[in-house]
């Protein structure tokens, strides 16, 4: 599917809901009755699961799987897997400044980025009707599974040069991966930054703003978007910084209100978010969903640059009754508007 990104963006900006664009892939092992360690393992697997998602569902583009251990796992960090949940990065690789300046950068294609490279490559074969978007994760976070996420925090108050050499290789890596999800035709990608939704504004600004944006720099154009992903309950107090990065589109989690963040944004940029993840695509009934994903919906109507979205990735064990629910409420809002807009 050859398009222009930047023109699909600006299609989803009017009167009416565009549709939805959940964060929405590891669900699909149900759908194959795979487990999730197979799914990481395969890229057969990872296309057949976004296949099946695509054809299951109107969500306005196809993302490949969020696993925010893959990029720390190239570096060389130890990954604990799972069969039925998302791997997670286990201790640190980096406690000293000489270790930092010994840290290797490694080429796109390590450990199993070359599996979700070659699973993107292969989606864009088979889904042809809507965009294709990788995940990555963005610098402070992966910068974090290097350090230690606690330990970062800390970093930024008692070494902030340690952090920043780790950061600056963070950002040389991220370039080079979406760089190579680029070549391999990928319509771009949604950055997880969720560990810079833990800091302060003043210190997202030095610690992520500029490293996100070096990225966007070096990969965003027309034909491929960043989209900013992040889920901490401090975004609606950088909205500045966030701005900053340049990124073509934000996505929110579910701890701020979506109304009241669509207000430090541009009407001409896509914004998106945010059903809970936790408590309605996993805990939640068929009709609860539909209530929320309406409230949001009705609350947000008047933004016409908002996108109906998961809150966060929806984990692999998310009910597909409450997730074919939320479409069934997002078609219904589209169909028959909003019982009035917002005050």
């Amino acid at each position: 599917m050859s398009f222009n990104t930047k023109q699909w963006l600006d299609s989803l900006i009017g009167d009416k809901p565009a549709g939805a664009l959940p964060i929405l892939s590891f669900p699909c092992v149900q759908l194959l009755g795979i487990s999730v360690r197979e799914l990481i393992f395969s890229d057969t697997y990872q296309v057949r699961g976004m296949k099946a998602v695509a054809d299951r569902t109107p969500s306005l583009a196809s993302v490949s799987l969020m696993d925010l251990s893959v990029e720390a796992e190239a570096f060389g960090s130890d990954v604990r897997f799972f069969d039925h949940e998302i791997p997670c990065v286990t201790g640190r690789i980096v406690t000293t400044e000489e270790e930092a300046d010994a840290l290797r950068i490694p080429e796109p294609g390590a450990g199993r980025t070359e599996i979700y490279l070659r699973a993107a490559r292969k989606a864009l074969q088979v889904i042809r009707d809507r965009p294709v978007l990788a995940g990555i994760i963005g610098p402070f976070s992966l910068a974090g599974r290097l350090v230690d996420v606690t330990e970062a925090m800390i970093l930024c108050y008692e070494n902030p040069e340690l952090i920043k050499k780790v950061l600056d290789k963070a950002a040389s890596f991220l370039i080079a991966y979406a760089r190579a999800y680029k070549r391999e035709g990928v319509h771009g990608v949604i950055m997880a930054e969720p560990l810079a939704g833990l800091l302060s504004p003043a210190l997202a600004h030095e610690f992520s703003e500029p490293y996100v944006r070096r990225i966007v720099d070096a990969v965003q154009d027309d034909g491929f978007v960043v989209v900013y992903h992040n889920c901490g309950g401090s975004t609606v107090r950088m909205p500045d910084s966030i701005l900053a990065t340049g990124c073509g589109a934000y996505h929110f989690g579910n701890a701020v209100s979506m109304r009241e963040i669509l207000k430090y944004f541009p009407r001409d940029t896509v914004v998106m978010g945010n059903v809970d993840p936790a408590a309605q695509f996993v805990g939640g009934t068929p009709e609860g969903i539909r209530a929320e994903t309406r409230r949001i919906m009705e609350e947000c109507h008047d933004y016409r640059n908002f996108v109906i979205s998961s809150g966060c990735d929806i984990p692999p064990h998310a009910k597909w009754e409450n997730i074919d629910a939320f479409f069934e409420a997002v078609a219904g809002f589209s169909s028959g508007g909003a019982a009035g807009a917002p005050e």
